[in-house]
């Protein structure tokens, strides 16, 4: 569903939450997520009560994003894994499209002469996805019953402008980019992205992790270079 103030655009989601929020999603968008039972009329009231919000925040989101790294596919190259920059090294004779070896990104060498970023692009981000499934699927049970939920699966995906999902199922799914953040920070997205955001469940998030505040701010400035 979407609505429309002078010169702001916003989607509208709504759930069984108890309050109204807008946030700026990772593509620059306005998202209000509200209460299943709060019209189109009460919406459009809060939009417009935090314009000045809205605006301040869009051009944050202009800032943060006029310095994100455009990357290149050959040598010497620093792609990100878990919060460290790697060498890429394009290599001769490999099977495998993509490796990790000696502290070195190696990626298939005809994969770039071929002129395809596409596909150099999808084996990195199939590496991701693999190494996610694991890391991310081993936190989530770590984290999972300290804050107080039960996900039903997990998934590393492609994700579009979301950093994790929460389906009505208890699906948990994250986007493959997670795992080029610290540990410190996927662990927040691990933390962070559940269906039911109630007081009682932040009161938990915040004895689990006092300093997700930091966290969520580090994500803020640093979302934008966390790409291929």
């Amino acid at each position: 569903m979407k609505g429309q103030e002078p010169n702001i655009d916003y989607a509208v989601v709504r759930s069984r939450r108890s309050t109204v929020d807008i946030i700026i999603e990772r593509d620059g968008s306005v998202l209000v997520r509200a209460p299943e039972w709060v019209n189109d009329q009460q919406v459009e009231k809060v939009v417009q009560s935090r314009q000045y919000w809205i605006y301040q925040s869009l051009a944050e989101w202009r800032d943060l994003n006029a310095t994100r790294v455009l990357r290149e596919y050959k040598n010497g190259e620093g792609f990100l894994y878990l919060g460290r920059a790697y060498r890429l090294r394009l290599a001769n004779n490999q099977d495998a499209p993509l490796q990790f070896q000696q502290g070195r990104f190696m990626l298939r060498r005809d994969l770039v002469e071929s002129g395809d970023v596409a596909t150099a692009k999808a084996a990195f981000r199939d590496y991701y996805i693999a190494r996610g499934l694991d890391r991310i699927g081993q936190r989530v049970a770590y984290f999972a019953p300290k804050v107080g939920v039960e996900p039903t699966d997990i998934d590393v995906r492609e994700l579009g402008h979301r950093w994790a999902s929460c389906s009505p199922t208890g699906k948990l799914a994250f986007h493959w980019k997670c795992m080029m953040a610290p540990q410190t920070i996927i662990d927040y997205i691990v933390v962070h992205h559940h269906r039911d955001h109630t007081d009682a469940f932040w009161n938990e998030v915040d004895k689990v992790m006092p300093e997700y505040r930091e966290r969520k701010e580090w994500l803020r400035k640093n979302g934008a270079g966390l790409d291929i």
